[in-house]
């Protein structure tokens, strides 16, 4: 039988803000793990728009398309297009389980929350011919799936294609994540099992890894034992954590000595005020200050996510954050404009508000403003939001926050990532078209090397950013 999955390209990476680097980081994880619940006699093929064209005069049997809120009008097309040659489709995703009456007008099954149950059991429908229309997930376990199909990704196409996933969802509970969504109905965060997850790690090739979990260290016990598994494997690694996982315990110090050299952060605001309003409890009366000194002494580069446009926002939260994250050396950011997903508590509360603009979800990228705002314009907002990617990336900034760093080496490295992933864009352009990205894995294994707090480092500085 001939499958075909794909991944529609998100609206945003063909927007006038495209930067091609950022969507050729990483492979489509999450098909190429659906990919091994099919049997060995199947013929797969495994696409991604972002990093190639797609080739749709074929004919398969089955095309399963991943649906996310800004690429749902391209996976629609491309659905309606298929079921127009009497294809048999499926969507599935974060879009499809938050509105799936929208989804099933393009799907001959939709597949409601996470996929590992789902997936096998309409296979074994689909032979038996009753495939349903309808699929929702069931069971919360991943303690036995399947090595992914890592045969199917491209590597040398992406800049990290060693991603990885050892959990699913996260323990908190934000107003705009759309994590309670498409979990809904049960558990919201679980894990594998540790020496799975360390197998998985094992058979990836070089050292560079980059976990893509909500929330890495969110379960002690799991981490902890994954950490202490991982020493003595040389490699380094990336994820994402909260404030309060970084303050508590020694887990970041167990991830550190097993690796770990970037993390994101979601600090999201500075005002106490709007994270009650975004039940990011986690963040409440936590001290940055002192979660970005100790990860910082730990060698541990930052890349901190904010949100713009909560209700408590005025026109000086803008500079206040872009100086705040300067004077604290993080080395990079990530901006957002609050946008109201659908499936989210923040959607709903919007809705029953008359909050909500319009349903145009090509426009709902984190980058435009979707809902009636409260104390900034949409134009404020937009250009403040704007304004705060130029300032936090200009030359004058980048220096300035590389000088925060106690040592010589922290302050070459801090400039170096900063400025080459904001600054580099040709030559990741011609890494790119020259199909060498995956070439610079060795050179980014090397830059990840540890500074730690006396200065030291197992590598030499590049003009090469970490990825964060």
């Amino acid at each position: 039988m001939k499958i075909k999955m794909i991944l529609p390209a998100l609206t945003e990476a063909k927007s006038p803000y495209w930067r091609p680097i950022k969507y050729s980081l990483f492979p489509p994880l999450g098909l190429a793990t659906l990919a091994a619940y099919c049997s060995e006699e199947d013929e797969i093929e495994l696409q991604d728009e972002h990093i190639e064209e797609l080739y749709t005069e074929d004919e398969p049997e089955i095309v399963v398309i991943q649906v996310y809120i800004t690429n749902a009008f391209r996976a629609y097309a491309l659905a309606d297009q298929y079921r127009r040659k009497r294809c048999y489709v499926c969507l599935g995703g974060l879009h499809v389980t938050s509105l799936p009456d929208e989804a099933i007008q393009h799907a001959d099954s939709i597949f409601i929350g996470p996929g590992e149950d789902i997936f096998p059991q309409f296979l074994k429908d689909f032979r038996t011919g009753k495939p349903k229309k309808i699929y929702s997930n069931a069971e919360r376990n991943i303690t036995s799936i399947p090595p992914i199909r890592r045969d199917l990704i491209k590597r040398s196409h992406y800049l990290v294609p060693n991603s990885i996933v050892v959990s699913r969802g996260c323990p908190h509970h934000c107003d705009f994540c759309y994590k309670d969504a498409f979990f809904e109905g049960g558990k919201s965060f679980y894990t594998q099992r540790v020496d799975a997850a360390l197998a998985e790690i094992d058979r990836l090739p070089g050292r560079h890894l980059y976990f893509l979990d909500d929330h890495l260290l969110g379960n002690y016990k799991f981490s902890s034992a994954l950490f202490e598994g991982m020493k003595g494997m040389n490699r380094v690694f990336q994820g994402a954590s909260t404030v309060d996982a970084i303050l508590r315990g020694d887990l970041v110090e167990k991830a550190a000595e097993a690796g770990l050299r970037s993390i994101f952060i979601g600090f999201e605001t500075l005002n106490n005020s709007n994270l009650q309003q975004s039940n990011k409890k986690q963040n409440l009366g936590k001290d940055y200050v002192a979660a970005i000194n100790r990860l910082h002494s730990l060698g541990v580069m930052i890349n901190g996510s904010f949100v713009f446009g909560l209700d408590e926002d005025d026109n000086d939260v803008f500079k206040t954050t872009v100086d705040w994250a300067v004077n604290n050396a993080l080395t990079t950011c990530t901006f957002h404009i609050l946008t109201p997903y659908p499936g989210t508590r923040l959607f709903k509360t919007m809705e029953e508000q008359d909050r909500i603009i319009h349903r145009n979800w090509d426009q709902y990228d984190t980058r435009q403003v979707v809902y009636k705002t409260v104390g900034l314009t949409p134009s404020e907002l937009k250009r403040g939001y704007d304004w705060s990617y130029e300032s936090f990336y200009s030359w004058k900034n980048i220096a300035k926050a590389s000088l925060q760093h106690d040592n010589v080496k922290q302050v070459i490295k801090h400039f170096a990532y900063a400025g080459g992933w904001k600054k580099f864009e040709p030559l990741w352009n011609f890494m790119i078209k020259t199909k060498g990205l995956n070439k610079m894995l060795p050179l980014l294994e090397a830059i990840l090397s540890k500074v730690n707090r006396h200065g030291k480092e197992t590598g030499a500085p590049s003009p090469f950013p970490a990825i964060a």
